[in-house]
């Protein structure tokens, strides 16, 4: 007669872990620079999907990479590294006078955070936009099927905020993610009638505000390009950190160190 019941294992146990999907980088062709005359840019690009989408994209962005659509993109231009990805340092950001006067100038505009939906009136006044200030630009012929790619193909957390005056009068939007560490403003437009108001300054404003609101520690403003007049004007957001050499640094007065804006790894 047996003792007792009992189980035995047949084998050694097996131990199953689950295999992370591997992520491929690529490196685009080159192309005319759009910030700098006589230049190309080439980018490394990879897709961003699936339930890993969304961390990844915030690993991308601490590493300097952008985000356009479901692909996180970052410059890879032999020869030249004049794009120096910047953030806000949100606690310590205090506005300057310039800053004050712009928020001054826009004290009735409401901002409004709406779902990453794209309207007509949206997309008339993009048009009005790109028209004005980047008429030969690739984004000047969008229909409004393109934009509202642009809006809303987005495999991670992104909103749109909407400036808007009296009566109710949408004068700005900035296409905004959201990451783990901060708010990164992806792409802003607005009034070209009101350039004089500074409306691109104050939702940069807003985004500070926004993000220290949500206890957030940075606003990513993308590449800082200190020889391009049109991109030069994100260095006057203080105090902000760049990345230079693998890791972000505070920006200092006068010529920034050497940079290689791409680190071997962003995992």
């Amino acid at each position: 007669m047996d003792g007792g019941i009992g189980s035995a294992e047949t084998g050694p146990r097996m131990l199953h872990r689950a295999q992370r999907r591997p992520q491929f980088f690529y490196t685009t062709a080159p192309l005319p620079c759009p910030y700098l005359a006589g230049r190309t840019e080439r980018k490394v690009v990879t897709e961003l999907s699936g339930p890993e989408g969304e961390a990844l994209h915030d690993r991308l962005s601490r590493a300097g990479f952008r985000r356009s659509h479901n692909i996180a993109y970052a410059p890879v231009c032999p020869g030249c590294q004049s794009c120096i990805p910047i953030r806000i340092v949100v606690d310590d950001f205090k506005p300057s006078r310039t800053h004050r006067r712009v928020l001054r100038g826009n004290a009735e505009v409401v901002a409004q955070e709406v779902p990453a939906r794209a309207t007509a009136e949206q997309f008339a006044l993009f048009q009005r936009y790109q028209r004005a200030r980047h008429r030969d630009g690739d984004m000047a012929a969008m229909g409004f099927y393109d934009y509202r790619a642009m809006v809303e193909d987005t495999p991670i957390t992104t909103m749109l905020i909407e400036f808007r005056e009296a009566p109710d009068r949408l004068i700005g939007a900035c296409l905004t993610d959201w990451l783990k560490d901060g708010l990164s403003a992806v792409y802003s437009y607005f009034e070209p009638d009101h350039a004089g108001r500074s409306l691109g300054t104050l939702a940069i404003l807003h985004l500070v505000e926004r993000a220290r609101a949500l206890g957030l520690p940075y606003v990513y403003l993308g590449y800082w390009v200190p020889q391009s007049a049109k991109m030069a004007y994100k260095a006057g957001f203080r105090p902000s950190e760049i990345l230079t050499q693998g890791a972000w640094h505070p920006l200092r007065d006068g010529v920034p160190p050497t940079a290689a804006l791409v680190p071997e790894s962003v995992g």
